[in-house]
């Protein structure tokens, strides 16, 4: 009895959006402004952020960052909190381009923060647009799923965060769809990104000039430290699945163990 009181008082209700014709006029309006701003900066800057046009302008960049670092850092976080907000193309560049241009350690907050926070502007432009109607209108469908994301969505989403297959943009419109705090959403996926996160920047770090990767390919930033980065991030999901295969049945003992012991005086 305890245990079902504190489970509920744990999870939130549901909240239940207005559904009227106004509500749903507002979505729409919101929904179509977005694919309009996203349209026009991705035909806007998706040349000026690929490869080819930042190795022609390495030495601006060097020299813009040398004059203004601050300015210079506060802009790179802004443009990538912006394109992976809107779920634009061109994160793994810019993390690349970043460690690059900043350096690793400078390049590692900005890409980590950034990418968080972008994440978490899209998991909520998800939530608003489409999860609170899914939830309202399919509650008793899906309450199993609910209890599940609960329970684990914490873990589930810490081990799609690791899996490099899963595309970024993906998972933060999907978590939207559920239950999942906001918060909770927030500190697993700063952990979750932070080893894709590493290597990236990392293989960016190592560049002296990004005319090298034209002229010889991306065999030509491959050294003993990104390999390494490499085999761990590949390998990472696999440990990690272990370990929550034995972590699972001892918290499920532990669960059980304790549930007898709290019905043994209420039985007596």
């Amino acid at each position: 009895m305890t245990s079902d009181r504190e489970s509920s008082e744990s999870t939130p209700p549901a909240r239940t959006p207005p559904q009227g014709p106004r509500a749903l006029w507002l979505r729409a309006t919101v929904l179509v402004l977005l694919a309009i701003v996203a349209a026009a900066l991705f035909l806007r800057f998706r040349q000026e952020l690929s490869l080819d046009a930042l190795a022609a302008r390495e030495a601006n960049l060097r020299k813009l960052c040398d004059a203004h670092p601050i300015g210079s850092l506060a802009i790179a976080f802004f443009a990538y909190v912006a394109v992976t907000g809107l779920s634009l193309p061109g994160a793994v560049v810019m993390s690349v381009a970043y460690g690059w241009l900043f350096g690793f350690w400078k390049a590692l907050v900005v890409v980590s923060f950034a990418s968080t926070t972008g994440a978490t502007i899209a998991f909520l432009l998800s939530r608003y647009l489409f999860g609170q109607a899914i939830q309202a209108r399919y509650a008793e469908r899906i309450a199993a799923f609910n209890e599940a994301i609960d329970r684990e969505g914490a873990f589930y989403l810490f081990t799609l965060r690791l899996i490099p297959q899963v595309p970024f943009w993906l998972i933060n419109i999907v978590m939207g769809l559920t239950r999942l705090r906001a918060r909770t959403f927030w500190w697993v996926s700063q952990l979750g990104m932070l080893p894709g996160t590493i290597v990236f920047v990392l293989a960016g770090s190592s560049v002296k000039r990004l005319s090298e990767i034209q002229e010889r390919g991306l065999a030509s930033i491959l050294d003993w430290r990104l390999a390494a980065a490499l085999v761990l991030l590949g390998v990472a999901p696999l440990a990690i699945k272990r370990l929550l295969a034995y972590a699972r049945p001892a918290a499920a003992k532990k669960a059980a163990q304790a549930q007898i012991e709290i019905d043994a005086p209420n039985q007596a």
